[in-house]
């Protein structure tokens, strides 16, 4: 397993997990405690679904705006345990409506876990590839939901469904410690910070001498030879080199920026 998968694999396969024995089993859990509800179990189900997809979308532009992968990642798992806590002793008062709430809730923050987890987990991974980190996570996360899944359904036909969605809350407790103490190296976002410094850095240009003396363009002329003072500097009735002309001035400024030494 690539580094730093390791290290968040377990808090998003608790999660995912208790998500996938959750869906699985709501069935099952409304229908023990009300009995011909079937029509009502299948809407709460998809009350699950569509405040998944909202939940998705508005933590994935959250992080996308405020880059606070672990803050924003531990404040929806815990609020996932808080939502699992309420279902749990909310399941059994005799009104409906208050599942419907309540499981709207848990799939407004668990489905938006999702794309938290796995973004937190890319940046963690980094520079492995993010589609081997996700396809790792997956499997983890199903191996979990398979075991929650039948472990749950025990405990429920042995002691009831309190019980059973107990055991759900102990073990996403158990992830929003863990993520806690996930340390925050944002490796992708690093990177990508360095690249930008990288490019927009100015090249470095060489410091060119000043030329703003008399003196310094003679010495110039000495150098270069009599050809450049006769082609710009060449004084006809003197018959020397005269480098105080206007004509002058520019050709050595010239010369001076392109072949000075």
């Amino acid at each position: 397993m690539p580094e730093g998968s390791a290290v968040c694999a377990s808090p998003i396969s608790l999660n995912v997990g208790c998500f996938y024995a959750l869906s699985t089993l709501l069935n099952r859990m409304v229908i023990r405690h009300y009995p011909g509800e079937e029509v009502n179990a299948g809407r709460i189900g998809l009350t699950i679904v569509l405040s998944g997809m909202a939940g998705a979308l508005i933590s994935g532009i959250w992080l996308d705006r405020t880059k606070t992968y672990k803050q924003t990642t531990l404040v929806v798992y815990i609020m996932s345990l808080v939502g699992m806590i309420v279902y749990t002793f909310t399941l059994s008062l005799g009104h409906l409506w208050v599942v419907f709430v309540t499981a709207g809730s848990l799939g407004f923050f668990m489905t938006g876990y999702l794309p938290l987890g796995f973004e937190f987990a890319a940046e963690l991974t980094y520079p492995e590839s993010e589609g081997t980190s996700s396809g790792l996570l997956n499997v983890s996360a199903q191996i979990f939901g398979i075991a929650f899944t039948i472990g749950q359904g025990q405990i429920i036909e042995h002691f009831g469904t309190k019980a059973g969605n107990l055991l759900l809350c102990s073990f996403l407790f158990l992830g929003a410690i863990m993520t806690a103490f996930i340390k925050a190296d944002l490796r992708r976002q690093q990177a990508s910070l360095e690249n930008e410094q990288t490019v927009s850095k100015p090249p470095s240009v060489p410091a060119l001498p000043l030329l703003n003396s008399e003196q310094h363009l003679t010495s110039l002329l000495s150098r270069k030879g009599d050809g450049l003072c006769k082609a710009s500097c060449w004084h006809f009735q003197t018959g020397g080199c005269n480098p105080s002309t206007a004509s002058c001035w520019g050709s050595l400024l010239s010369v001076s920026v392109m072949q000075n030494p």
